[in-house]
């Protein structure tokens, strides 16, 4: 199994492959709006303008499992779009951890298990960084900086 074998609902309900992602570097990111990192997304989006034209492509899945993100997805679409003018792919509401974690995330945790023995996701915006062969090359903590992430970022690209 590979990352291009999984799909997931985008926020506007389609179900979407990440096949369509091969030959791209991706930053995959659960996103919450009510969170004290919640201004990551300016970051986030800044980083996607920044570099999309060089292959990469930023994923944000917004997911309520620590009880910041009770909106359902056109109130999430909406705010991401009136506060930080988000214009990278985001996703459903999905589960990161627990027994119904999204595939995506089972996978991510499975390649980069982080610190924690059971690959659990800690908190919102835990990054997953992800070569153009599909490869899960690094797992970022919640408070790793758009800036701390860039310069491995752009090695990939």
């Amino acid at each position: 199994m590979s990352i291009y074998d999984i799909t997931a609902r985008t926020i506007n309900g389609a179900v979407q492959s990440f096949a369509i992602y091969r030959g791209k570097v991706l930053l995959i990111v659960n996103v919450a709006s009510h969170c004290a990192l919640t201004p990551q997304y300016g970051d986030l989006e800044s980083l996607y303008r920044r570099y999309q034209e060089r292959g990469l492509v930023v994923l944000g899945f917004p997911s309520n499992d620590f009880d910041q993100e009770p909106d359902d997805e056109a109130t999430i679409k909406a705010f991401c779009t009136r506060n930080y003018a988000v214009t990278f792919p985001l996703f459903a509401k999905i589960n990161v951890n627990g027994p119904n974690t999204h595939p995506l995330f089972a996978y991510l945790k499975a390649q980069q298990p982080g610190l924690s023995p059971d690959g659990e996701i800690k908190w919102n915006f835990t990054k997953f960084l992800v070569d153009r062969n599909g490869r899960v090359v690094r797992r970022f903590a919640p408070t790793d900086t758009v800036g701390a992430i860039e310069r491995e970022l752009v090695e990939l690209l």
